[in-house]
């Protein structure tokens, strides 16, 4: 059985460098430090690949993990109806938008309505060629079919728009890079970790194995951020790849 939760003789530190030795540690190879870890290859590269693909995998498997959940502040531009969704982006909760109360530009905090693209295209679509006739404090949010959204009517001014999304992080890189994946978590990481350096390695029985506990520590995060009452929406819209 997998124990993700931390024992009490485990290091306090978790970064790059402690995950990428854990496996090495498990593996027989020698530690490697904050100053070897950067030019380190062969084995080592497999195995910082090994914890990345752990990362991602726990990672892609829900995009409602709470721990990747931001709420982003955009000030938007002044007769403009679409934006670019963040670089990270992976969902979006759409019934989260709401325009920032601002006392210098004299309005208050309004949540947007939620319009959909062939809806947008029958009744708005001129504001986008015409803005100037339109421009107003928005209204409502488009769901558009590229990774941009919409904003109608657009803004007479830089009203602050603030939405919430779930993000996909980038791969560790320093050593010292620290995963979105709480702490608690870590040893769920590792499991992933050696699932993918035994395969790497042509060892089928131990990869097996460690896939296994993999799979139940997953399963046991999903227990217990994703399969709760207040997660359970339909809200979101995934970013294709």
């Amino acid at each position: 059985m997998s124990s993700f939760f931390l024992s009490k003789d485990e290091k306090l530190s978790y970064d790059f460098l402690t995950l990428v030795n854990m496996v090495n540690e498990k593996l027989n190879e020698v530690p490697l430090t904050s100053s070897t870890f950067a030019e380190a290859s062969g084995v080592y590269s497999d195995n910082k690949n090994a914890v990345n693909v752990a990362i991602r995998n726990i990672n892609t498997i829900s995009f409602e993990w709470p721990f990747n959940h931001v709420v982003k502040e955009l000030v938007l531009t002044p007769n403009t109806v679409r934006y670019n969704y963040e670089v990270d982006c992976k969902s979006i909760a759409f019934n989260t938008f709401r325009v920032k109360g601002d006392d210098t530009l004299m309005n208050n905090t309004q949540s947007l309505a939620v319009m959909d693209y062939e809806q947008y295209l029958r009744d708005c679509s001129d504001m986008e060629y015409r803005p100037t006739r339109y421009a107003a404090l928005p209204k409502a949010v488009v769901r558009t079919p590229t990774l941009q959204f919409g904003v109608v009517p657009p803004p007479n001014n830089a009203y602050t728009l603030v939405y919430e999304y779930y993000k996909l992080p980038l791969d560790l890189v320093l050593y010292s890079d620290v995963p979105t994946i709480p702490e608690v978590f870590k040893n769920v990481i590792f499991d992933g970790a050696m699932q993918y350096a035994y395969m790497f390695r042509g060892d089928v029985e131990n990869a097996a194995l460690s896939k296994s506990m993999f799979d139940e520590g997953r399963e046991s995060m999903r227990t217990i951020f994703i399969n709760r009452t207040e997660y359970a929406r339909d809200y979101m819209v995934w970013r294709s790849k």
